[in-house]
């Protein structure tokens, strides 16, 4: 079982206390935040910006939650605060996410498909980008989802819906030209 965690040193402001919270919970923050991003630079700034709430909130955890949820939770109301923010998302490739700190050797075909699977995600519209995350990835109910983006949970099942109908089209393989050519015959 992990040790404790210093919650009440870091509340106090102490450094060592600080660095011990931020290590143990860095990792989960970046994902969630990378994730409803869709890009490094947005989300290394809102995991900054949910990194300095988490500590300037710290005194008044009152531990009714778990810290891991309470920090997951400020994060993810950041990067959807920053999304709503944003007017226009920019447009590029996103880098995939790292993976630091795995116990065994990746294999390089899940690897690309992981790859593939997180482009395919950032190329979704943000609303259902965020369902999906919020969702799939990190597993808050409907009516979590609804709470958080300010809609009903029948709104975030249809989102979910056609999140996962897009992706799908997405990672759907490309027909080989014989097969575009029969599929041409049967439409005319």
């Amino acid at each position: 079982m992990d040790p404790p965690e210093p919650i009440e040193a870091a509340a106090r402001g102490e450094p060592w206390a600080i660095r011990a919270v931020y290590d143990r919970h860095a990792d989960r923050v970046w994902a969630v935040v990378r994730r409803i991003a869709g890009d490094d630079a947005t989300a290394e700034d809102w995991a900054q910006e949910a990194w300095i709430k988490v500590f300037h909130a710290l005194p008044s955890f009152r531990g009714e939650a778990r810290i891991s949820t309470w920090i997951h939770r400020i994060a993810v109301n950041v990067a959807l605060d920053g999304r709503r923010r944003l007017s226009v998302r920019p447009i590029g490739d996103a880098e995939p996410l790292p993976d630091e700190g795995l116990a065994h050797p990746i294999d390089p075909g899940k690897m690309v498909d992981r790859i593939a699977l997180e482009r395919a995600i950032d190329r979704l519209p943000d609303g259902m980008r965020e369902v999906l995350v919020l969702h799939d990835v990190e597993g808050y109910t409907h009516a979590e989802i609804g709470t958080s983006l300010g809609v009903a949970p029948g709104t975030s099942r249809s989102q979910l819906f056609k999140a996962r109908a897009k992706l799908r089209a997405i990672l759907a393989p490309a027909p080989r030209p014989a097969e575009r050519r029969k599929e041409e015959r049967c439409a005319t």
